[in-house]
This record gives C-alpha cells, structure tokens and sequence, in this order.
C-alpha cells in the first residue's frame, strides 16, 4: 500500500477490480489504521474479499535497497512478498521504491532456474492500438549477450499471453545496419539468430518502438529505463498541449469541439495510465512494479496485468522456456 498516494489511490482501485473479478481476493498489506476508513462504504461482499494485514514499517522512497532489506522485514513490501514465496498469495503488485523491490523480489523469491537477472518489461503504446514489449527498464544498468539473450525468450513469453504465435523480436540499436552497435549488441545479435525458437527480426531504432515493427524490443537497462521515461514525458506533453490548444481562442475550441472524438481516441491511445504495471520477470513468482504516483485508474491496470499473468502462468511458461534454450545450447 505504499507508493505516492497509497491506501487513498490503492484501496479504491482494488475495489473495482474486485467488482469486475468475481474470483478473486486481494490481500493489502499496510497500515491497518488508513486503510479501514476507506472500506466503510464498500458493499459487504466486496469488502469480505479484501482481507487487510497490518505492517507497522514503511519502506520510503528513498531508501536505499540494502537498508530496506535488512531493516523492513515488517513492511507491507516484505510481507506480501513473504506471502508469496508461501504460496499464500498468486501475485505481488507494488507501487513502493523501485530499486527496494527488485532488491526484496531478488532476496525473497529468487530466480527460476537458468536465468541470470529478473528484467523489468512493459507494454508502450504505437499506432493503431499495437503494443511494444520493451526490456530491461532498468533492474540491470549493464548486461552481456547471454542476459540480453534471456530477456528477448522471457519477453517473447510475455507477449504470447496476447494470442500472438511467433512475436516479433528486435534488438535496440544506434541503426538497422549490422556493422552498428557495441561488442555486446553485435554478440547478442548473432545469439539470436542462431536461436531458432525466437522470431528475431534484427536490429531496431528508437523510433520502431512505436510503428508496429516489433512486438519485443531488446536493450539493457539504462537505454530501456531512458527510453521509456522518453515515451512517457512525450505522451503527457502531447496531452498538455492538446488540452492547452483547445481553449486558446473561439477557433480552437469550436475545432476541438467537432474534433472531439478522435481527440478522445487519440488520449485513450496515448494515455499513459492504461500501461501502468511493468513486470518483473525471471522470478519465482509474479511482481508487478506500478508508478509510485499513480492514478486510480493506472493502478487497476497495473492489478489487471497481474490477474493476466496468474491466468497465463507467466513464470511457469518462462521457467519452461529457459529450460528448453540451455538443453539445445548444450546439445
């Protein structure tokens, strides 16, 4: 329940899930005493399938991983986490400090076998409604060809849970051409292509991102994290200046008017709230990292994205694809 809003965005958001899920239970772990007030007005049935466990520690977000690791074994992170690796709970969602999760996730629920490093994914919105699978975000700042090599199997797992058969996989890059990139591009690039199991498309730019050329793109950790908080600062700056051009003069806003449903088509599209909840995968288990300021509305998506994974046994799939690529390699 942590995050920049917490229980007052968190709790509302649950709720709705809930009403749209009639299967499922939340459990909120966090402070007991913030979260009951805002369960009074929920309907008894809906507020019998929200159990809430009190944690007395915050981990706040600042704090440095290494100290929310030994000190917050009471927070609502470590508990749900705890909770997890018992099998008591399907799936963690969190929109608490960033680098204290990964580093709990890592502690608590370890790797599946084979894989080096978790990787942080998320869906970006391009034309026409295609989404683009882009990993690492930022778990691993620096990564060589056989990490990058993983994260283009486990993002190819992810994508397939949208009824894609054989998603597109590039790997980011300065240009399209195969003399471009770094040592450990080029290597990566010749791993996947020798994997057979993977569609790998070759190489891509910054722009493919949004233009439907790739359902997974590829990169390490510090270009994926700079070029996803690109994309989002664009689309919000775009949303701005729309809403800002609409009420200049009479002209625009009679134009608006009539523009009105593309406008609303196009925020729906762009909006970022709707890609809330980047995945951590390679763990045993499923964590979800929401925005630590998000709406009501992001955080129900970033809660939607985890129900989606519990269905389509993400881990499990991930575990089993890794397994399949090292026994080929040492055949």
């Amino acid at each position: 329940m942590g995050g920049d809003n917490g229980p007052p965005i968190t709790i509302p958001a649950a709720l709705e899930v809930l009403a749209d899920n009639p299967q499922l239970t939340i459990i909120a772990c966090g402070d007991k005493y913030q979260i009951s007030p805002l369960l009074q007005n929920a309907s008894a049935s809906l507020a019998a399938r929200l159990q809430v466990i009190h944690c007395p520690q915050v981990v706040s977000m600042g704090e440095k991983p290494s100290q929310a690791l030994r000190s917050k074994t009471q927070s609502s992170m470590r508990i749900v986490l705890d909770l997890l690796k018992e099998n008591k709970a399907q799936a963690c969602v969190s929109a608490g400090n960033t680098g204290a999760l990964l580093a709990m996730a890592y502690y608590v629920l370890k790797m599946l076998p084979g894989i080096k490093r978790p990787a942080l994914v998320t869906a970006i919105p391009g034309s026409l409604g295609h989404k683009t699978y882009v990993l690492d975000l930022g778990a691993n700042v620096a990564c060589d060809e056989h990490i990058l090599h993983q994260f283009a199997l486990m993002g190819s797992v992810l994508s397939e849970k949208n009824d894609l058969k054989n998603p597109r996989i590039g790997l980011l890059n300065v240009g399209e051409e195969e003399i471009k990139g770094s040592d450990t591009i080029k290597k990566t690039a010749r791993l996947l292509k020798e994997d057979k199991s993977l569609n790998y498309i070759g190489y891509v730019e910054g722009n493919d991102i949004f233009n439907d050329k790739a359902d997974v793109i590829v990169c390490d950790g510090f270009v994926g994290n700079i070029s996803m908080k690109a994309c989002e600062g664009l689309a919000k700056a775009v949303i701005e200046t729309i809403k800002s051009l609409a009420r200049e003069n009479w002209w625009s806003r009679l134009f608006a008017a009539i523009a009105l449903p593309m406008l609303k088509k196009l925020y729906r599209q762009m909006n970022p709230d709707q890609y809330n909840g980047a995945s951590l995968l390679g763990l045993r288990g499923i964590v979800i990292k929401s925005h630590g300021n998000a709406s009501k509305d992001a955080f129900k998506y970033a809660l939607e994205e985890a129900i989606n994974e519990i269905r389509h046994q993400v881990p499990e799939k991930i575990g089993n694809r890794i397994e399949r690529a090292l026994t080929d390699r040492s055949q």
